[in-house]
């Protein structure tokens, strides 16, 4: 018999478990937490402290690490950006000493989403940083930067156009309230135009013209369907919008937003200037220096696309989304539920087996390992993540359609999944059936092997898709690997489940991993 030992929660937390979108948190509200966005241009640092129900902005660190200007024509970054990176780092991890990991969420943003060795840099920066960083997608950035302006804005009931122009990329998002309705990201930041258009600092009217081009050319994918949809105010956050309302105002060009004539006013005063170093400013932060051209070219852009007149700013951006998103899972809104029950609908999955074989996944699951009979336990939820959607390929074809759900898994938009979480699913979500060679690289230890056994075989019990509940099945480890044990009556009855488990058992050799099988007759188990 499976039962969930005491205090699962608690020891979760004793033993200083690494996953940061753990669910279980005991003792957060009243507490600190703290968000870590690794951009392009900064990285940064922000620490809020939970009251009744909001956040309020305690301390925050920034850090230029200028990362996008350490990426290499063949996408590789150069060694004195990685210890750039590293010794940000370095100077969070003592800033975050005493919370509690599940307290604590890092996301990394454009450059660590197309630069090769990325996984070299993020395997070191874990350790520095000393908590996991989740490399997020395009559109889940945009999803979490409109969560944290609308949780600034004072009528956010209103329509909305967010413009987040970071080092690497330009977020640009319509919303209502506080639901995204359009979410795109595009890759153009101001680091890279600062370095592709100007050329040591050099400003002129044909370069300017020319960045701004290549900006509209982007944009222009997007334009259509964006002014179709429309908005009332239109607002820019993040650093490139607020160093460009800081010179618009403090040079009298403009006041309370960025302008038309504001812009136009600035782009006078950068081509007088003629060089970067020469450009002198009020307003104009040193660190900004460096991508303010960049930044200036795509705004523009956005301005000249769009049809916009005036745009507002807001302090909100992407680590304060980050923040209430960590909240909202505290609260068990966690939207990657909303998600998961989002693609069941999308791809005509059939609710009632994907039920079945999640909830006999988690109870074998919970056999193997008793703490993770709690909901909350994240190898519980991915499993029944996993377990719901493991089917989704067959909306593409039957035939090796667990290669097309872990396809779909990996590679989707899934909003409140982070791109390590999305690779997880797909990867059990492939090993659900089929080859287990396909899956053999997972390293030894991986908690992964014990999902996806649990899913297997839940699939293979399931395969009358009679919805019948979790039948009378219980799962150990051994030395060898796992055991699996069945009352003889429920297995007589069923010679296809006798069968197929004789199949899953060489699968399991296959891998150098032994699966037994053992029925329970009068009280007794024999092999």
């Amino acid at each position: 018999m499976c039962v969930q030992a005491p205090g699962a929660a608690a020891r979760m937390l004793e033993s200083g478990h690494p996953n940061p979108a753990s669910l279980a948190y005991p003792n957060i509200m009243h507490e600190l937490i703290a968000a870590i966005d690794l951009g392009s241009n900064s990285f940064r640092l922000q620490v809020g402290k939970i009251v009744n129900d909001q956040i309020y902005p305690l301390d925050g660190i920034k850090e230029p690490v200028r990362l996008a200007a350490g990426l290499t024509a063949d996408k590789q970054l150069d060694a004195a950006a990685l210890q750039r990176g590293f010794d940000a780092l370095s100077r969070f991890n003592e800033r975050l000493r005493g919370f509690p990991p599940e307290a604590v969420r890092a996301v990394a943003t454009n450059t660590l989403r197309v630069a090769k060795n990325a996984r070299t840099f993020l395997d070191q920066a874990e350790d520095v940083l000393g908590v996991p960083i989740e490399v997020i997608s395009g559109r889940e950035e945009a999803r979490l930067i409109y969560v944290g302006v609308a949780h600034t804005l004072p009528e956010p009931h209103r329509q909305q156009l967010v413009v987040d122009i970071g080092g690497g990329s330009t977020e640009l998002i319509i919303g209502k309230s506080f639901e995204p309705i359009l979410l795109e990201s595009l890759y153009m930041g101001c680091v890279g135009y600062s370095l592709n258009y100007f050329p040591g600092g050099r400003i002129d009217r044909e370069s300017l013209r020319e960045a701004e081009l290549a900006a509209r050319s982007e944009l222009q994918t997007i334009a259509l369907p964006y002014r179709e949809a429309g908005w009332e105010v239109a607002v820019g956050s993040s650093g490139s919008a607020k160093a460009l309302i800081d010179v618009l105002e403090q040079n009298g060009w403009a006041e309370g937003a960025i302008t038309v004539e504001g812009l136009e006013r600035m782009r006078n005063a950068l081509v007088r200037a003629g060089r970067l170093d020469r450009l002198k400013l009020a307003g104009l932060k040193d660190d900004r220096l460096p991508v303010i051209l960049g930044g200036f070219s795509i705004m523009s852009a956005v301005f000249k696309e769009f049809g916009i007149e005036r745009m507002v700013f807001s302090d909100g951006a992407l680590r304060l989304g980050v923040l209430y998103d960590l909240l909202g899972r505290y609260h068990h809104h966690d939207l990657r539920d909303a998600t998961v029950s989002a693609f069941v609908s999308r791809y005509g999955i059939d609710p009632r087996q994907a039920e079945a074989v999640a909830d006999t996944a988690c109870h074998l699951l919970a056999c193997l390992d008793p703490e993770t009979a709690d909901p909350d336990h994240p190898d519980h939820r991915f499993l029944r993540w996993a377990a719901t959607l493991h089917e989704i390929g067959i909306s593409v074809a039957h035939a090796s359609y667990h290669k097309h759900s872990a396809y779909i898994l990996g590679n989707a938009d899934m909003p409140g999944f982070s791109r390590l979480d999305q690779s997880r699913l797909a990867r059990i979500a492939l090993g659900h059936r089929g080859k287990l060679a396909r899956v053999a690289s997972l390293p030894d230890e991986s908690p992964d092997w014990l999902l996806i056994a649990c899913l297997r075989l839940a699939c293979l019990l399931h395969r009358a898709r009679d919805g019948r509940g979790v039948p009378p099945v219980s799962l150990a480890r051994t030395s060898a690997g796992f055991a699996v044990s069945l009352e003889r009556d429920w297995l007589d009855e069923r010679p296809l489940t006798a069968a197929a488990l004789e199949d899953e058992q060489h699968q399991w050799l296959s891998v150098g991993r032994g699966l037994a099988v053992q029925v329970t007759d009068a009280g007794r188990v024999t092999a």
